[in-house]
């Protein structure tokens, strides 16, 4: 039995998650990355993978933590305004060798 893309963003109903439970693991790895779970056809639960509800937890410990918020804030407004330097320049200064890698993005925003 094989599940279609758009059954996943319409949703499964908690039964065909029941009966397809092995299958699951492989949807959740490609996009969205999240199945709705229905009852009655309305949405009622969300299925994602490991790495996503880990990545979500994350991101709400960081938005949770007024400090963090506000170093962010402070960085994207430094950015903004071009308060930003290359990152060989940084580099140097913490006497970490980037080598002659042609990959190192030697450019300010």
């Amino acid at each position: 039995m094989t599940i279609r893309d758009d059954e996943i963003a319409e949703g499964m109903s908690i039964s065909d998650a029941r009966n397809r439970l092995t299958q699951l693991p492989d949807l959740l790895t490609g996009s969205p990355g999240v199945i709705p779970l229905t009852k009655r056809g309305r949405p009622i639960m969300a299925l994602m993978s490991w790495d996503l509800f880990q990545s979500i937890m994350e991101t709400m410990e960081i938005m949770a933590d007024p400090d963090l918020m506000a170093q962010l804030k402070d960085s994207v407004k430094d950015i903004q305004e071009g308060r930003t330097r290359p990152l060989t320049e940084f580099a140097a200064e913490l006497g970490i060798d980037l080598g002659s890698s042609d990959d190192t993005n030697d450019k300010n925003p």
